[in-house]
């Protein structure tokens, strides 16, 4: 506990000296950002034309980020050298292993370390800086005009969206950029210790369709027209995962108090509609609402073993309408009621708590 409460109070040292020079491409644990954030930007720049993606992962990131490199990069901007050997103790720290020994670790940030996600950010940086540097004042993609100027010359426009370890880069050119990219950012990762995965890492058109974030991002023709538009849909593997757990809890041989498990039901349905209801998501949010309700139904029939007379008895109102499942109070969260929003894409004017407005 004392661990934690030092690496708390060491975090709100570090975090506004490094937070005043991190890139605006970084999402992943930063205040006032969200993954939202980053689908928005991906969504903004997909529009206007960067559609080859460097659909990149860092393999084991936070396992293997090189020590020396971290440390090097926290002295830049610390000169506290009380401070910078605090922040060595813990990357030295070592790990506890299944028989209670300790092992030395040589690399990587504590696992579940309050301080971890800073440090890692810190590393990634050097990344971003690099991809980020054209953007500049100065740069040459620091205007539309010189972008325009690029292009027009045949050369490559590039945008940058990370969260932690996983990273997206949109380009406007053509897939031989997007080779020459992925060849830079393996340069950059290099002396930090961490190497892109070749099993997550791919090059994709935004036309054949992305997964970042638990979303899937995909341009495409809208129905009806002959217009193209970027479209943000909620990935196959977190309605998997949903489902699985509803089915979890909602077995027909469960003897758990169905008050309880609906209850528990609505937490996780209300968090997990929440994340994704600003995709396009209607057609996918009433049916899972379809899905819950049944399993809540059947499991009900078997636990009270009742016939479908007495469903509609249970469910049935006096108007010949359905009444919303409940159970002792406790109502059945309707995921297709949630309202469905476009996320807009905030950019400059995500606050900073630590940089003058």
């Amino acid at each position: 506990m004392a661990d934690r409460v030092v690496q708390a109070a060491l975090k709100l040292v570090l975090e506004p000296i490094f937070e005043a020079d991190f890139e605006p491409v970084s999402y992943g644990f930063r205040p006032e950002r969200r993954a939202h954030d980053a689908i928005a930007e991906i969504q903004l720049f997909g529009s206007k034309g960067y559609r080859w993606v460097l659909d990149a992962d860092v393999e084991a990131a936070f396992d293997t980020v090189s020590h020396s490199a971290l440390l090097e990069r926290v002295r830049k901007r610390v000169k506290d050298k009380r401070v910078v050997a605090l922040v060595k103790a813990f990357l030295k720290a070592g790990v506890l292993t299944e028989l209670g020994g300790q092992r030395a670790s040589d690399a990587g940030t504590p696992q579940g370390g309050i301080l971890s996600p800073l440090l890692f950010n810190i590393a990634m940086s050097a990344l971003d800086e690099r991809l980020q540097e054209p953007w500049k004042d100065g740069g040459t993609m620091g205007t539309a005009a010189r972008r325009v100027r690029r292009r027009s010359k045949g050369l490559p426009n590039w945008k940058v969206s990370r969260y932690a370890d996983d990273l997206v880069v949109l380009v406007n050119g053509s897939r031989a950029d997007v080779e020459d990219l992925k060849h830079e950012v393996t340069e950059v990762l290099e002396p930090l210790g961490l190497r892109l995965s070749p099993a997550k890492t791919r090059i994709v058109h935004m036309s054949e369709a992305f997964d970042f974030l638990e979303f899937r991002i995909q341009w495409k023709r809208k129905r009806g027209t002959d217009k193209w538009y970027v479209y943000t849909f909620i990935a196959d593997r977190p309605i998997r995962s949903l489902k699985d757990r509803i089915r979890a809890l909602t077995r027909r041989k469960s003897q758990q108090n169905p008050r309880d498990v609906q209850a528990r039901l609505n937490l996780i349905m209300h968090g997990w509609a929440n994340y994704f209801r600003h995709a396009v998501c209607k057609h996918t949010l009433s049916n899972l609402a379809n899905f819950v309700w049944w399993r809540m139904v059947k499991w009900m029939q078997t636990l009270h073993r009742w016939r479908w007379k007495d469903v509609r008895r249970w469910l049935k109102a006096p108007n010949g309408s359905w009444k919303p499942i409940s159970v002792d109070g406790v109502e059945l969260f309707d995921m297709a009621a949630v309202p469905v929003t476009r996320y807009r894409y905030r950019g400059s004017k995500i606050p900073n708590p630590w940089v003058p407005a």
